[in-house]
């Protein structure tokens, strides 16, 4: 077998599929752009936080979607969780390297959105006027 065949296969190997109904990747990619799990990383992409700072800082999140999204982004190997050992418990959220990378890329798409939302809203209000004279 070439070298160019076998590192072909290799990376086909390595490289997920999120198109395969069965791929693992969609459950990663599910649980970086769910509405929290976006909020978080880019929360989280200005420093390390405690669980209360990042309940004020989202507002509108639940204390259980954040603990479960936080649980998500760990288990994926996005978000560090630090207990410190003292009474009362203090524990503490920051991005690990991956984790800073994707909260990047979450970054640009919240940023082009923000700088966007006057001509998105527009385009919204437009469709629901187009779809109220189309029902009878």
């Amino acid at each position: 077998m070439s070298e160019d065949i076998r590192a072909s296969l290799t990376d086909k190997l390595s490289r997920g599929n999120v198109l395969a109904k069965e791929c693992p990747s969609r459950a990663v990619l599910q649980d970086v752009t769910s509405r929290w799990g976006v909020l978080i990383l880019f929360s989280l992409l200005d420093g390390t936080h405690r669980f209360s700072e990042l309940r004020k800082k989202i507002t509108g999140i639940s204390e259980k979607m954040l603990a479960q999204t936080l649980q998500s982004l760990e288990a994926d190997g996005f978000v560090l969780r630090i207990a410190h050992p003292v009474i009362p418990p203090h524990v503490e959220y920051q991005l690990t390297e991956h984790g800073i990378e994707v909260g990047k890329r979450v970054a640009e798409l919240v940023n082009w959105i923000e700088i966007n939302i006057a001509d998105i809203l527009q385009s919204k209000n437009q469709y629901v006027h187009i779809k109220s004279n189309t029902v009878n």
